[in-house]
């Protein structure tokens, strides 16, 4: 029949015309994916994965904090707040 769906076996999708696929919930839950987050598509073996990878943001994260305290000395105590002061 044309425009009926097949139903969908569980933990399986499918590509749309739009060369799209949904994940699977459970999928989702257990990986802790977040709308937005970037996912890496690569093929191997015949299989299709998915990596989760930084984006932007996170990539800027993980720089700073690698960074971060690599210049001891050079901002005495106090001066962040004297900045802010200045600023206000």
């Amino acid at each position: 029949m044309k425009g009926v769906k097949p139903t969908r076996r569980k933990g399986f999708t499918r590509l749309s015309s739009k060369r799209q696929v949904t994940l699977p919930l459970r999928v989702v839950e257990e990986l802790k994916l977040k709308p937005g987050d970037e996912l890496r598509v690569g093929a191997e073996a015949g299989r299709v994965v998915l990596v989760r990878e930084d984006g932007l943001a996170g990539r800027r994260r993980k720089a700073l904090a690698e960074v971060a305290g690599a210049l001891p000395g050079v901002w005495k105590p106090g001066d962040l707040e004297r900045l802010r002061n200045e600023w206000r």
